[in-house]
C-alpha cells in the first residue's frame, strides 16, 4: 500500500467510529405554540402588485412565526402595507432579488396635508434608504409676511383656515429670504429621483410626486440564523415571546447546532454512515488525483525550465496591445502557467473563482438576468463581501470569445474616469466560463429611459439629457487621450445611476490605439445605425469613427428615438440620416421630441438648435470634417453655460432658419445593413452592458 495512503484510511476509520458513539436517543423538540405545530412556513402570499411572496415577509397566508416582525405585511384593500413606528407604508414594489422594496406614505397617497406631522424614518439596519433618493421638506403654516413669496406653494387647510405651506428639494437652505422659523411646521419625507426629475420639469406636480414613493433596501438581521437552518433542511421563522429567531423541521422548533440539549449529537445513524462513507470516498479519490497531479506538475516543471528565459515585448505607453487590432494574426496569450492561474489579481483586478460567481448570481438565476447582447447575457450578483455587480457571462469559451474578454480586461484596467464603468474583476482564463465582474449601476440605460422598457414614464428633461451628453463625451475624450477607441458607443452602451449620472460601458470592441499611427485597419464592426461611415466603406478605424456614433447618440437625445427603426418611412429608417435631412430642409421641429417643449420653451429651442447642429457636424462623412472628442466636450460645455444664461434672459424669437445650421452639404451615407457577429438587431443588447 502507497506510504501516503494509510494515514488517510486511518483518519477515515476514526471519523466513522466518533459518528457512531455520538448517535442519540429520539427528543421531542420545544416549540412556542399551544399545540406545538408551526405549520404554514412553506406557503407563499400575495396583494395587490406583489405575487409569491416569502421569507422574511410574512403575511396572508404566511403566518406570523414565519419570518420576524419588522416584516410583516398586511393587505388592506387589495394593497399590501408595513407598518413602521408611528406611520404606515404602503408597498408599491418589492424586489426578492436585488431585496428592494418602494414605499409610499399611506397619509401622502393622493394628499399633501397631513393629520400627523412626522419624518419618514426607518430602522436603518433593517430598512437603509437607498443612497440615490431625495430629501424633501413639507413646510405647513408659514407666515404671510415671509420676504418673498416662494415659487413652490401648495394649499392646505390647518383648522379650517387656509395657510401658506411649500416644499424644499435637498438640504433645508439657512437664506433668510425663505425664512423656515416663519413656518409652523416642517416634514421631512423621502421621494426617488425620477419624482425630483418630475418637480424640476412641473412644480405642481407634488402629489403625484409623493405617491411615486421612496426606495429603500432591506437587510434580514437574522441571516446567519437562516443559513444554517437551509443547511440542515428547516425552514427560517421568528419566536416573538424571547424575540428571536427559530428553525422548523416538520412543523416543529428543530436546532441548528450540532449538539442539542443533553449534549448528544442530532445526527441519525444513516446520516453518520453516509458522512463516513463519502468521507471515505472522498479520501481515496483525494488521493488519486493527488497523484496524477504530481505527475502533471513535474511534466510542467520540466517544460517550464526550457522557456524560463521567454519573456514577453513591452507595448506602447506600457500598454499591452491587442494583436488582432493591428493585423490578421491569431492573438497570442500565454500557454504556460499564468498570473490569472496562480495569483489574486490579473492587470490589478482581483481574480474569482467560478463556484463564488455563480454562488453570488444564484446559479445564474433567469430571474436575475439584466440583459444580453452579442457577447454574453448580465447577471445581478452579490458577492461575499457585500458588494452589489454585474456579472457579464460570455456565451462561449472559444478563441475569439478569450480575445474579447482579455481585451476588456486589458482595457478597463487601465483606465479610471467617474464616467466610465468600473471592472472589479474576472475568472482565469482557463476558467470553466469566461466571466466578467463589473460594478453594478441601477438605473438601466440612456437607451431604456428614451425609447425603451423605462420611457413610459415621465419623459426626461432637456438639462439631465444635456448632462448626460457631456459626461458620454467627457468620458470618451478621455479614452481617446489613452489611446482607447470605444468602437461602439450607444445608448444601450451607456447605463445611468439612481441620480441618472453617466457610466459608459461595454468595452469587448474596443482597440487600443498606438500614438504613432494614423488609422487601424480592421473590418467594420458594431451595431447598425452607429457605425462610422469612412470605416465602413474603407476599414479604417480612427477617433473619428467613436465621434460619428457619438453623433447618433445626441440625435437620440434630441428626437427619444432609436438608431434604427425599420418602422418609420423608408426614408427615415436610419436615424442619422433622417436627422441630417431634417436640419438641412430646416424641419428640425419635426426631429425634436414633443416632450422637451421645443415649441414652446425658448431656452430648449436654442438649446436643442445648438446640439443638432453639433451632431450634424459629427455626422460628416468624411472624418477629417468631424470635430475631435475634446472639441465635442468643449462645445456641449458651452451650450450648458448658455443654458445656464438664457434661464434668465429675455425671451427673444429664434431665427426661423434654426441657428443657421450647415446646409447643402451632402447627407454621409450610413450604413443600415451591418451585420456583425450576432448583432442583427439592437434590440437585444444587454440593459446593464
Amino acid at each position: 500500500m502507497h506510504r501516503h495512503l494509510l494515514p488517510l484510511l486511518l483518519t477515515a476509520a476514526t471519523t466513522l467510529s466518533l459518528l457512531l458513539l455520538l448517535l442519540p436517543c429520539p427528543a421531542a423538540a420545544s416549540s412556542p405554540s399551544s399545540d406545538g405545530s408551526l405549520s404554514g412556513c412553506n406557503r407563499t402570499f400575495s396583494c395587490g402588485p406583489l405575487v409569491n411572496v416569502s421569507y422574511p415577509f410574512t403575511g396572508g397566508d404566511r403566518p406570523d412565526h414565519c419570518g420576524p416582525p419588522e416584516f410583516r405585511l398586511g393587505c388592506v384593500g387589495g394593497s399590501p402595507e408595513l407598518a413602521a413606528g408611528s406611520l404606515t407604508y404602503r408597498v408599491l414594489a418589492l424586489n426578492q432579488t436585488l431585496r428592494s422594496l418602494t414605499l409610499s406614505r399611506t397619509d401622502l397617497n393622493n394628499n399633501t396635508c397631513l393629520q400627523q406631522y412626522a419624518n419618514t424614518t426607518l430602522n436603518s439596519t433593517v430598512f437603509p434608504f437607498a443612497s440615490d433618493d431625495e430629501d424633501l421638506t413639507l413646510f405647513y403654516g408659514c407666515s404671510t409676511v415671509m420676504t418673498v413669496k416662494p415659487r413652490n406653494l401648495f394649499s392646505c387647510e390647518i383648522n379650517g383656515t387656509e395657510t401658506d405651506n411649500y416644499y424644499l428639494l435637498g438640504a433645508v437652505p439657512t437664506d433668510p429670504i425663505l425664512n423656515v422659523s416663519k413656518c409652523n411646521v416642517s416634514v421631512t419625507v423621502r421621494i426617488l429621483q425620477s419624482a425630483v426629475n418630475m418637480l424640476t420639469a412641473n412644480r405642481s406636480k407634488l402629489r403625484e410626486a409623493l405617491m411615486e414613493g421612496f426606495e429603500v433596501n432591506y437587510t434580514n438581521p437574522y441571516e446567519d440564523e437562516c443559513v444554517r437552518c437551509g443547511g440542515i433542511g428547516g425552514e427560517c421563522g421568528f419566536d416573538s415571546d424571547p424575540g428571536k429567531p427559530i428553525c422548523i423541521c416538520d412543523d416543529r422548533i428543530c436546532s441548528t447546532s450540532t449538539a442539542a440539549a443533553g449534549g448528544k449529537s442530532q445526527i441519525s445513524l444513516g446520516a453518520a454512515l453516509g458522512l463516513a462513507g463519502a468521507g471515505l470516498t472522498g479520501l481515496l479519490v483525494g488521493f488519486g488525483i493527488f497523484s496524477c497531479r504530481q505527475k502533471r506538475n513535474r511534466k510542467r516543471a520540466a517544460a517550464e525550465a526550457q522557456n524560463k528565459s521567454i519573456t514577453p515585448p513591452p507595448s506602447s505607453k506600457g500598454l499591452p496591445i491587442s494583436s488582432t487590432s493591428f493585423s490578421r494574426t491569431t492573438p497570442s496569450y500565454p500557454t504556460s502557467k499564468s498570473d490569472l492561474d496562480r495569483g489574486s489579481t490579473y492587470f490589478g483586478v482581483q481574480v474569482f473563482s467560478y463556484n463564488e460567481l455563480e454562488e453570488a448570481t444564484q446559479s445564474f438565476d433567469p430571474s436575475r438576468e439584466l440583459g444580453e447582447g452579442g457577447f454574453g447575457t448580465v447577471y445581478y450578483g452579490r458577492l461575499q463581501d457585500g458588494r452589489e455587480v454585474a456579472v457579464k457571462r460570455l456565451y462561449e469559451n472559444n478563441l475569439k470569445r478569450v480575445e474579447q474578454f482579455m481585451n476588456e480586461v486589458e482595457i478597463l484596467t487601465r483606465l479610471r474616469h467617474p464616467n466610465l464603468v468600473t471592472l472589479f474583476g474576472c475568472t482565469s482564463r482557463r476558467s470553466r466560463e469566461l466571466l466578467l465582474v463589473y460594478e453594478y449601476i441601477p438605473n438601466g440605460t440612456v437607451a431604456d429611459h428614451l425609447f425603451g422598457k423605462r420611457s413610459g414614464t415621465s419623459p426626461i428633461p432637456w438639462r439631465i439629457r444635456l448632462n448626460m451628453a457631456i459626461e458620454s463625451a467627457d468620458a470618451l475624450a478621455y479614452l481617446h487621450k489613452s489611446d482607447v477607441i470605444h468602437r461602439d458607443v450607444k445608448t444601450n452602451n451607456i447605463l445611468l445611476d439612481h441620480s441618472f449620472r453617466v457610466k459608459v460601458a461595454d468595452f469587448g470592441l474596443s482597440r487600443l490605439f498606438p500614438n504613432d499611427v494614423t488609422h487601424v485597419s480592421t473590418a467594420p464592426q458594431g451595431t447598425p445605425g452607429y457605425v462610422d461611415p469612412e470605416y465602413y466603406q474603407c476599414y479604417q478605424l480612427t477617433d473619428k469613427s467613436d465621434v460619428y456614433s457619438f453623433g447618433v447618440v445626441l440625435c437620440e437625445l434630441i428626437s427619444s428615438k432609436p438608431a434604427v427603426d425599420t418602422n418609420r418611412h423608408r426614408h427615415d429608417i436610419n436615424l442619422a440620416s433622417m436627422a441630417i435631412n431634417k436640419i438641412q430642409n430646416q424641419t428640425l421641429h419635426e426631429l425634436v421630441d414633443p416632450a422637451l417643449g421645443y415649441d414652446t420653451d425658448y431656452s430648449v429651442k436654442r438649446m436643442t438648435t445648438l446640439v443638432a447642429e453639433l451632431a450634424f457636424r459629427c455626422l460628416q462623412q468624411e472624418r477629417d470634417m468631424r470635430p475631435t472628442m475634446e472639441e465635442v466636450v468643449k462645445a456641449l460645455k458651452e451650450i450648458e453655460q448658455e443654458e445656464i444664461t438664457l434661464q434668465n434672459a429675455e425671451v427673444v424669437d429664434i431665427r426661423t432658419d434654426d441657428t443657421g445650421l450647415v446646409r447643402n452639404i451632402t447627407p454621409p451615407f450610413s450604413p443600415e445593413s451591418v451585420v456583425t457577429d450576432k448583432w442583427h438587431s439592437d434590440s437585444a443588447i444587454p440593459s446593464s452592458f
